[in-house]
């Protein structure tokens, strides 16, 4: 799939930083995108949505991006299930690395992205 024409879902409880992925991915080229604020809120919105992959924070609450993934690689719809994620966090520790990566996700983007960055993850990730 040309990563343009992609449904990207943005999820992230900070409205800046939302806010910048968001218009990151405009300038990419891509138009079809929809936020959330929490996992809770991005799980709701990918039954509606339908994503083609999920660029998510790690830390938020209620529910954080690792929960999130859990929850998605739990699902009993096989769409939702192998959804295609990418995690983004200011948080480039050893130990939330080891938690997010087992996850089955296609990377890890330290915050804020660089547009090439993420240019080259959405590539890698919807091949």
């Amino acid at each position: 799939m040309k990563f343009t024409l992609a449904r990207i879902l943005v999820v992230d409880d900070d409205e800046v930083m939302r806010t910048f992925v968001v218009n990151s991915l405009r300038r990419l080229g891509i138009q079809a995108i929809e936020t959330a604020v929490d996992g809770a809120s991005a799980l709701r919105a990918m039954i509606s949505f339908k994503p083609d992959l999920v660029l998510t924070d790690i830390h938020m609450q209620p529910m954080n991006g690792i929960e999130f993934v859990q929850q998605l690689r739990k699902h009993a719809n096989p769409l939702v299930k192998n959804m295609k994620v990418i995690f983004m966090s200011a948080d480039a520790s050893t130990d939330t690395l080891e938690q997010a990566l087992p996850l089955g996700t296609f990377g890890y983007i330290v915050k804020p992205p660089r547009p090439e960055t993420l240019r080259v993850k959405l590539e890698q990730a919807l091949k």
